[in-house]
């Protein structure tokens, strides 16, 4: 049973840091490329960040030079580190995979910037 399970979210003022976990199973996690979502309220679901299974990564325009997104195999989780941040970075933010031609989503993870 694949699960992906996010945490780390919460709520955070313009110009702070979270750094979101995502925590997987049921795959040969060192295998796979992994990725990060968000969904704004009345916004479709946007790319965020990309990190494939040898480690390279690419980002969205609007999060390049403030996020990074990191993997760390021993442990099976992707991360997602979130430095000045801003109120419109306010979202659902999920993290994905494709395993057996199947993709997985974890249940997402709140981010609230305030002003």
């Amino acid at each position: 049973q694949v699960q992906l399970v996010e945490s780390g979210g919460g709520l955070v003022q313009a110009g702070g840091s979270l750094r979101l976990s995502c925590a997987v199973s049921g795959i040969i996690f060192r295998l796979n490329n992994m990725g990060w979502y968000r969904q704004a309220p009345g916004k479709q679901r946007e790319l965020v960040a990309v990190i494939t299974s040898g480690g390279s990564t690419n980002y969205a325009d609007s999060v390049k030079g403030r996020f990074t997104v990191s993997r760390d195999n021993t442990k099976n989780t992707v991360y997602l580190q979130m430095s000045s941040l801003k109120p419109e970075d306010t979202a659902v933010y999920s993290c994905t995979t494709v395993w057996g031609a199947r993709t997985y989503w974890g249940q997402g993870t709140q981010v609230t910037v305030s002003a």
